[in-house]
This record gives C-alpha cells, structure tokens and sequence, in this order.
C-alpha cells in the first residue's frame, strides 16, 4: 500500500515490482488550489509532473523524472446521487476504502480486480478493470470528471458522444490531473464465489457458454499443466460471511498463494530448470471451495509475490485458439516460467486508447517472478499478440511507440490532439510519452 513516508524528497521512487526507479521531487497537495499552484509552476518553468497513484503499474506510465505527485490527501466519498445511481469521489480515493463508503448508504461498485491497493484516479486513467463478458473497466463507471489541465485550468466534464469524453475515457493522466469522479453504482451486493480445479481442453469447449451464464469468470492456467483454476462468482442479495470464515480464508490464501508460492519461486529463480515442474506441482495445489460475503470482500485478493507483467486484450471469439497455441508453447518448454496465467473478459469500449476497441474482449495476463529473465518469454508473447490483433493494456508492460500507435488505435492522433489542446506545454509528458505522442 501508498505510504507517504516514502513520498520525501531524497528518497527514490520506484513502482511496486521495482522495475523503474527515480528520485523526483514529491508533492502531496491537500487542496485543489495547490495543486493548481504546482501546474502553473511546472508549465512557468517547463518541469514534467506525473500522479503516482499506488505506484502499481509494470509499464513507465506513471514514472515520473523531474516531479511526483501524490493525491493522498484528496481521499474520501463527496456525495451519492441514489436517483440516478451514482457516488462522487476524490480521485485519490483508494480502490479498498470505496466498499465501506458506499455501503453506508446501501451502495456498491460494478466490479473490481483482485488487488484493491490502487488509487481510483490510477486505474481510470489506465482502462484497469476486473472480469465479466457483460461488465467494463473502471474507466466505463465514470459519468463526469474533474481535473486540472496543464493550464492550470479546473475543467468539469460529464461523459457523452464527445471527443473529449473519449479522450478522458483512458487519459493515461495526458489531460491533466484528475481531482474528483462521478461514478456509476449499484445496490449492495454480496458475490458466491466458486474456485475449482478443471481440464483445460473441457474448459476450453464451455467457455463462450460459461463467461454468458456466471457474471464472473476468472482463469489462472498453469504453464505446460492441463488442470486450470477457474474462479467463478455470481450476484446475490447482501450476505456477510462471519469474521472466523474471513480470517481462516485469508489465513489459507496467505499460507498457499504468498508464503509457499514465494518459496517456489524463489528456488526458480535459483534453478529455473525447475520452473516448469513448479508449475505443474502449482496446478495440483489448487485452492478449492466457495465462499458467499458482501463483495468487496470477496474481489482482492493479497498479492505480495512480486513480479513483471504484460496483459492483452484480444478478440473474445480468438481466445480458444490463442490458448490451444499457448499451451503447445508451454508444453515444448521452451521457457523457465512458473507463474500462472490470468485469463479474463470484458465487454467493449468506445474511448480512444481503450485496449478493447469496442469489441467483447479476453484479457489474458503474462508473468515473470521478479528477478528471473522474461526478456525471451515476454519477446514470444508479444509476437504471438499481435498474430491475434491484440492490445497491451497501458498499466503493463508495452511496446507501443510513435511507429505503431496508429496501428493500434485509429483515434491516438484525435487523442494526442485534445492532449495538445490541455496540456500544450506537455507538463505530463515524460520520456515514455515523448517515444509515443511527440
């Protein structure tokens, strides 16, 4: 989790799998007036300025070079609109602090991922999102913005079939600064969750019929193993689990998929020749069974094994091809990879750097253990992507530069024309920016 202790001048700054370091100039505004005060300064003497958010990203997103800004202090449930079903936040508001807040009023979020560290403002900006064919991502809750643009200017902006709102849609933070957002809710829920150990290939024929009959399917698949997890969880009226289940449940999860599997992973690391029966050992011990609890209970899930990442999202109807080409790979063993595979759905979205393009997508999510060599696996991956029209999602690692972008998104050039229209000092265009919009 974001700690300010971290967030001082002299001290590095590094995202959560250690992977970009830098020793910025950090600011921890309290207010929306300083943090146009800190705008107009960085545009007066041509500084580039990045929100950090919870530092969660793979990719250089939110890597900042000359200055840091954190919105922690810009936390918190501004109001609740219960006739037309939407909740106003603080942009810094952390993903885990939402569940409680709008409980009170008898309210929840659409859905969620399995980590809940990251500031809102952090994973609207970058498309994040959880899983569910009929459901989208973070960045689809969001009816109005507020934020700063590189003027200094607090600009509010209620989401409609416009140019701007497509570019705030995924605003990768280009725009400006966002200070507060309108999302849309719905009445407080409770999940039954389901996990259980299933044949890949049987899978694999009820897939399109699974992701239609449960609001959400999840996969991990194990590298080269035929047994998957699949984690599947369906809406219920409010039902909270006793705090004895709660804690014997995560006590499980922390045994299994922390401590064991750093374990592991720490002896592929030093014998990656291993990697491919640790996965395969992974696949048998499954954490099985279900559980019913109000959901933001049920959508996290801790992950304290560090690693590096790379997610796609591709055509919905491509993904049993994709993972039949997947499996063969891994079968062949042609790479030390032990991490399981996270497969996911979404439904398709309009803006103009959304990875989905408007098409129902499966997001499949690649790892590496912190410290091992994917340069040879995330190389293969990447070809094997684009053989399927597939995109990165922002927040992961990528390859997208000024030479490709228009391949990928037909719409970056009206987006990198409003992000000159907010920002034409390009204050929140770093390095990583530069390579693709300048």
């Amino acid at each position: 989790m974001f700690s300010l202790k971290n967030f001082q001048n002299g001290k590095r700054w590094t995202n959560w799998s250690n992977s970009y370091v830098s020793f910025p100039t950090y600011y921890a505004p309290k207010s929306i007036e300083e943090i146009v005060q800190v705008v107009k300064q960085h545009a007066s003497v041509g500084k580039t300025i990045r929100v950090t958010g919870a530092a969660h990203s793979f990719s250089p997103v939110a890597l900042p070079e000359s200055s840091a800004l954190t919105l922690h202090h810009l936390r918190g449930l501004l109001s609740v609109d219960k006739e037309k079903m939407e909740a106003t936040f603080y942009a810094g508001t952390y993903l885990y602090e939402i569940g409680p807040l709008l409980e009170q009023y008898g309210l929840a979020i659409l859905n969620m991922g399995d980590i809940d560290v990251q500031s809102l403002a952090g994973v609207i900006s970058t498309g994040t999102h959880g899983t569910g064919v009929t459901l989208g991502s973070f960045s689809s809750m969001v009816t109005k913005w507020t934020f700063v643009n590189g003027l200094g200017e607090v600009i509010t902006h209620e989401r409609g079939e416009d140019r701007l709102s497509e570019a705030l849609h995924v605003s990768l933070g280009l725009l400006g600064i966002l200070i507060t957002v309108t999302i849309r809710v719905i009445p407080l829920y409770s999940l039954h969750y389901v996990s259980s150990r299933e044949n890949l290939f049987s899978s694999l024929q009820t897939f399109q019929q699974d992701i239609r009959e449960h609001r959400h399917v999840e996969w991990y698949y194990f590298p080269g193993a035929e047994t998957i997890q699949v984690k599947k969880m369906n809406l219920l009226l409010p039902k909270y689990a006793m705090e004895r289940e709660r804690i014997m449940e995560n006590l499980k999860l922390e045994l299994i998929e922390n401590q064991l599997f750093e374990m592991a992973s720490k002896l592929c690391k030093l014998q990656p020749r291993l990697s491919h029966s640790v996965s395969k050992l992974s696949s048998k011990l499954i954490t099985e069974g279900e559980k019913t609890d109000i959901c933001y209970k049920v959508y996290p899930t801790p992950r304290r094994v560090k690693f590096n990442e790379a997610e796609f999202a591709l055509p919905l109807q491509q993904f049993e091809a994709c993972m039949e080409e997947v499996h063969a790979m891994m079968k062949a063993k042609r790479f030390a990879v032990h991490f399981p595979i996270e497969c996911r759905t979404t439904i398709g979205e309009t803006g103009y750097l959304s990875p989905t393009q408007n098409r129902e997508s499966a997001f499949l999510a690649f790892h590496m253990y912190k410290g091992m060599d994917e340069s040879s696996y995330f190389d293969w991956v990447f070809t094997l992507m684009e053989k399927y029209d597939a995109r990165a999602h922002w927040g992961k690692m990528n390859r997208y530069s000024k030479h490709n972008i228009d391949m990928y998104y037909p719409n970056a050039q009206q987006f990198n024309e409003i992000r000159q229209e907010m920002d034409p000092e390009n204050i929140f265009v770093t390095h990583y920016f530069k390579n693709i919009f300048l």
